[in-house]
């Protein structure tokens, strides 16, 4: 089985509280991809459970992810959306990676380092083998193309390194060297609270965020006491610098309406916060609103969202067993 020339994997963790920099960073993005790309969107509870989970609740925000991710604009019937242990192949591939893997380079791994902190002795080895599960998510379809940000990189690299060496032990090219799709557009939201901080739903206060489910009223009522700062606004990007809460609020403007941070800065330039936040305010609300609405009106039918996700599993599990089928082969396992 050869690998499409442009298929997309992509993987979000099932982690509660969807808000705006989600979306602005990442699922906005995969919305746009679904014209140019065969796209495989999955939400990754395999990996959730590298560190420990609520059954209950495990089960509840992949629903709720599945739930912000159509609401967004990801077509179930155009893409492939389904919750990762809906195929044991990505489980299946990943020992056959962990195999491949060399301890050197998962040592390498800054995330796991940043994650495990100084009780690295104490953390699940599965946190420590997540790499390989993550290149296993990727090519047990052959994708040719990851959306990633800065800090996934080097996961990426892994990836390419395993399939490279796998391909080499084996003498046969199995595996694609997937590409990076990088976005110059992907927006770090931070803090409506605090423009040095990341927008996080670890926040305690919710005026931090905007979450998905949030209603227009909530939406306006938070951008209204979002913080800022008692000088115009700036007339280059060049003077934002020092300026967090400006930045950050442009820059949401900017996403929000897809244009440039430059153009965004020039049409508001000289003007006060208080005319900024009004007409930054009624743009959230226009594309936030029916958002929200939409992903309430899905998380209130549990069983058509769980059926989805079936669906999407069915038709992921008949694209991966021929990969399978050519790596069994290729490792020397029999086969039923």
């Amino acid at each position: 089985m050869t690998a499409f020339q442009n298929r997309i994997f992509s993987g979000i963790q099932p982690s509660g509280n969807l808000h705006l920099g989600n979306y602005l960073g990442a699922m906005r993005n995969w919305v746009k991809l679904q014209r140019d790309y065969d796209c495989i969107f999955c939400m990754v509870d395999q990996h959730a459970i590298t560190v420990w989970q609520d059954p209950a609740e495990l089960r509840r925000q992949t629903r709720e992810l599945a739930c912000g991710m159509i609401a967004a604009g990801i077509d179930p019937e155009g893409a492939l959306l389904f919750n990762q242990s809906q195929n044991p192949d990505h489980a299946n591939l990943a020992w056959i990676f962990n195999c491949v893997a060399r301890m050197g380079w998962l040592n390498r791994m800054t995330q796991f380092k940043e994650k495990a902190g100084k009780d690295r002795e104490n953390v699940s080895v599965g946190l420590f083998a997540y790499p390989a599960l993550m290149a296993a998510d990727i090519l047990v379809y052959k994708a040719t193309h990851v959306p990633v940000g800065e800090d996934q990189k080097q996961h990426l690299e892994l990836t390419r390194d395993i399939a490279q060496k796998f391909n080499n032990d084996f003498g046969r090219e199995v595996f694609p060297l997937t590409e990076p799709l990088i976005f110059g557009t992907a927006t770090r939201v931070m803090s409506l609270r605090d423009g040095t901080k990341k927008m996080s739903k670890s926040d305690p206060s919710d005026y931090s965020r905007i979450n998905l489910t949030d209603d227009v009223d909530r939406i306006a009522e938070k951008f209204r006491k979002a913080k800022t700062d008692p000088m115009e606004l700036p007339a280059t990007v060049e003077e934002l610098e020092g300026r967090p809460e400006a930045d950050n609020l442009l820059g949401i403007y900017a996403a929000l309406s897809d244009i440039t941070l430059e153009d965004a800065v020039a049409r508001f330039a000289g003007a006060q916060f208080s005319k900024f936040k009004g007409e930054l305010t009624d743009l959230a609300v226009s594309v936030l609103g029916p958002m929200g609405a939409e992903m309430n009106r899905l998380m209130a039918d549990p069983g058509h969202v769980e059926a989805i996700l079936a669906r999407g599993g069915e038709k992921v599990r008949a694209l991966s067993a021929p990969v399978m089928a050519e790596v069994y082969e290729t490792v020397g396992f029999l086969r039923p």
